[in-house]
């Protein structure tokens, strides 16, 4: 079996890469709490909705850039405009009027596009780029269309479209990926019923709903959307897409897509087919995502307002807002007055975890290659649980000192504890060593670990 090195990076519970065996443990999926809305319709230029946002952090502000519609109909996009909050804590957020747009006679408002081709805009922060085109962003109108700012407030749109064959309803996404240094996007498709891996682009209305990727150099000139892979898994309709690198675990991507089942409807009078929720789906090579959890991340709960589709929408954006959890935001109560930008809540690293009941369980890794000297875990145990770990060589047997009965037992909730055994063993001395982890749980979470130190 070939190790897996995994040097100093953070790994997560989110699929079997690193999993050889479990024994009365299970990889269970964690859903993030729901918490206050921070962009609701209280503008003129928003009360058809509001939707399709990307959030980052940005220089100690966090920033937020979304679609809003004056219209009633919030899914048309012929009057579509592209708006902007920011947040000092991405908690409480506020709309500064920056006098870009106007609206109805008047410069009071956030608006930072009216362009009917940046339709869904969606910008992200381009680090290495020049000055001129520190900010860029795609959206779109028939085709995608790209746009470059000095600040994320001033877009110059490139004229010639960066990508022509759709369809590319929902929200286009696109950035710089901080591991291979290319620009990715991942776009709007259909894949046909059927067939298997890439398959082929199928007819809109026939075909499933899917989402494709396409990578470039320069962000000028891309190379073909090809549909992501998803090995063998059902096929469903997956509309959005608001795919991020999580860079507190270098190489992995993280997708939520929005599932959209179109043969139900809810309620007798409501006009449009379909209900929604959100799953979460992995990908360790930005192609091949991973559905190793296969049911809703989020549901649209007992609240008959997201009984509707395109109501649950993950938008695009991972914010970290305090010291044990991150916040995400989701659209709610789509085309209804009531519709907002609400904010969620979820541990850090705690998508998912394997977990054990009172009665114990273990998990052990295939071998990895580790660069430090410590051990630190993401776990979370009841005060009668506790979480052990043993270091095996690449046989599976105990290493002196690192045995299970060796390991004090961890009995907490933290995001980053350090493992300490009762010897002296260096574990940096284990280091370019192909070593296994065995995990032994009892009433506890484990969501992550990583090496640490020299």
């Amino acid at each position: 079996m070939q190790p897996i090195d995994i040097g100093h990076t953070r790994q997560l519970f989110i699929d079997g890469t690193l999993l050889d065996s479990l024994r009365d443990v299970q990889q269970v999926l964690h859903h993030p709490q729901r918490c206050e809305p921070i962009i609701s319709i209280d503008k003129a230029w928003e009360v058809g909705g509001v939707a399709y946002a990307v959030l980052f952090a940005d220089d100690g502000l966090f920033r937020a850039w979304y679609r809003c519609t004056p219209e009633p109909d919030s899914n048309s996009t012929a009057k579509s405009l592209t708006a902007y909050a920011e947040s000092d804590d991405g908690i409480n957020w506020r709309k500064p009027f920056l006098g870009l747009v106007e609206f109805q006679g008047s410069m009071d408002n956030n608006l930072v596009s009216d362009d009917p081709d940046l339709v869904n805009f969606a910008p992200f922060k381009d680090d290495d780029a020049p000055a001129e085109a520190r900010y860029k962003a795609i959206g779109r109108r028939g085709a995608v269309f790209s746009a470059v700012s000095p600040d994320g407030l001033h877009w110059s749109k490139r004229y010639e479209p960066v990508q022509k064959e759709g369809p590319f309803d929902s929200h286009n996404i696109a950035f710089r990926d901080p591991w291979t240094g290319k620009y990715l996007m991942y776009a709007r498709g259909v894949r046909e019923k059927g067939v298997p891996g890439h398959g082929v682009q199928a007819d809109f209305k026939t075909g499933v709903r899917w989402i494709r990727r396409a990578e470039s150099d320069d962000f000028v000139n891309w190379g073909p959307l090809q549909l992501i892979e998803t090995g063998n898994e059902t096929l469903e309709h997956l509309y959005t897409n608001s795919c991020v690198p999580y860079e507190r675990s270098e190489g992995l991507y993280l997708m939520f897509p929005s599932r959209l089942v179109n043969a139900r409807t809810p309620t007798l009078d409501w006009p449009y087919p379909g209900v929604s929720d959100a799953v979460l789906m992995s990908s360790r090579d930005n192609k091949c995502f991973d559905r190793t959890f296969k049911e809703a991340w989020v549901r649209p709960g007992p609240d008959p307002d997201n009984w509707h589709e395109r109501s649950v929408y993950i938008m695009r954006g991972i914010l970290d807002t305090g010291p044990n959890a991150f916040s995400l935001y989701m659209s709610d109560h789509w085309r209804l007055p009531s519709n907002s930008i609400r904010r969620l809540s979820l541990r850090k690293d705690g998508f998912a975890s394997l977990q054990a009941g009172y009665d114990g369980g273990e998990a052990v890794t295939r071998p990895l290659v580790f660069a430090g000297n410590e051990l630190r875990l993401n776990l979370s145990t009841s005060a009668a649980g506790s979480v052990r770990v043993e270091v095996q060589g690449e046989d599976g047997q105990p290493l002196p000192g690192l045995a299970l009965a060796d390991c004090e037992e961890i009995y907490h909730d933290e995001i980053d504890r350090p493992v300490c055994w009762n010897s002296d063993v260096d574990l940096s001395a284990l280091a370019d060593r192909p070593v296994r982890l065995r995990f032994a749980l009892c009433d506890a979470d484990l969501y992550a670990f990583r090496f640490a130190g020299v």
